[in-house]
């Protein structure tokens, strides 16, 4: 079925909705990421089975930094894991910086703690069905990330940071009109991403090629679709419905037929989950997060990076009274980000000065999103106004 009734004039700054009106934010995770590549096999007599040379396999390893605060950080490597004499897989390894000392107690703790936060979040999340695949479900998350990623922020030469920024502002007032699922925005900027590098599209079909993205990412997420006439009603009929289905095409041929993508927003619920972080917290992070869709930079981050930064930046804007099992609980939950210290702060100079310049009127349709009491005004927190306050809180 198809949903109608776009036709009514509809001006694409009115944001403010009901929250009631707007259906769950998460979806499963059965259309968001490949299928799960690993499963136990029915027990069998181990004696009558011949002995099968093992491959290598992925490692997590975990490693306490001496330079932050922010507690473990966890990096994905493509190693051998230990085995023990029988061939059986060992836990993963903990490793240290040199100079910490009585560590043992935590490297025998933190993986079990790690995997039962995990596996309650996600389904406190109703990321799944099966709490039994929990573990497996967040391992393909941390693989399929990192399928998609950028190796620089390099545009088309005709093509330019703030157009691009002009565009992707558009297309959030134009998934607001259509009261689309937040996961719909992520993957059609992720398309839109790809696109750019992958097709060749002149500046007058950009609008085109945005609205396209959209149209795809609604096809994977959505329940109900809008009418092609609808969109071409909703870019003022600049392009006709052939011009629609065969920029379809052409972006569905340049991307493989490929739309698989984890959005950072289910690894920022998930670390918020883990780290008992309060609603006002998760707003800013939400808020920051959306912001981060319109640095052309951004894109050569992976999404749990972009989410732990965020998440990350608004503890420190909101600075709330710490208790000791917040505290140990984001100390877990940190143990998730990938990538260095550095990196991380990267992001979350690069968020700052986005939060900072949000309520210019080009680029400002986050800035009332987020400024709404369904999100708690988050984007007028004082501690927004300027990049200075804002980066010196991150340094």
């Amino acid at each position: 079925m198809a949903r109608t009734g776009f036709c009514e004039s509809k001006p694409l700054l009115d944001l403010h909705k009901k929250a009631d009106e707007r259906r769950a934010p998460l979806r499963t995770r059965l259309n968001a990421c490949g299928p799960i590549d690993c499963w136990r096999p029915a027990e069998v007599d181990e004696s009558r089975m011949a002995p099968v040379k093992m491959e290598p396999e992925r490692r997590w390893e975990r490693r306490l930094s001496t330079q932050t605060s922010e507690g473990i950080l966890m990096g994905f490597h493509e190693d051998s894991q230990t085995r023990s004499a029988d061939g059986c897989l060992e836990e993963p390894v903990l490793r240290y910086a040199h100079g910490l000392q009585g560590l043992h107690s935590l490297q025998a703790l933190v993986p079990s703690l790690l995997r039962h936060e995990v596996e309650t979040a996600l389904e406190k999340l109703d990321l799944i069905w099966d709490r039994t695949y929990a573990w497996d479900m967040f391992l393909d998350m941390m693989r399929t990330q990192t399928r998609q990623s950028f190796p620089n922020a390099d545009l088309p030469r005709h093509f330019t940071d703030a157009t691009r920024s002009v565009l992707v502002d558009w297309l959030i007032q134009v998934h607001e009109i259509m009261n689309f699922q937040e996961e719909t925005l992520y993957l059609a900027i992720h398309l839109l991403n790809r696109s750019l590098r992958q097709i060749k599209v002149t500046t007058v079909n950009l609008q085109l090629l945005g609205m396209v993205c959209l149209f795809l990412a609604a096809k994977k997420e959505e329940c109900l679709l809008p009418e092609v006439s609808s969109l071409c009603y909703l870019m003022d009929h600049a392009y006709t419905k052939h011009q629609v289905l065969r920029m379809e095409r052409k972006v569905l041929q340049g991307l493989n037929f490929d739309l698989s993508y984890c959005p950072p927003l289910h690894f920022l619920l998930l670390l918020a989950s883990i780290a008992r972080c309060s609603a006002k917290v998760v707003w800013m992070a939400r808020y920051l997060l959306e912001l981060s869709l319109l640095e052309s930079q951004c894109v050569v981050f992976l999404p749990v990076q972009l989410a732990g930064a965020a998440l990350c930046l608004s503890r420190q804007v909101l600075q709330e009274p710490p208790t000791p099992e917040g505290e140990a609980a984001w100390c877990l939950a940190s143990s998730i980000h990938v990538g260095s210290e550095p990196a991380l702060l990267r992001i979350m100079h690069i968020l700052a000065g986005a939060a900072a310049r949000a309520h210019t009127p080009e680029t400002w349709a986050t800035f009332i999103k987020f400024s709404s009491p369904e999100a708690m005004h988050v984007s007028r927190h004082p501690g927004l106004k300027n990049a200075a306050a804002l980066l010196g809180l991150c340094t």
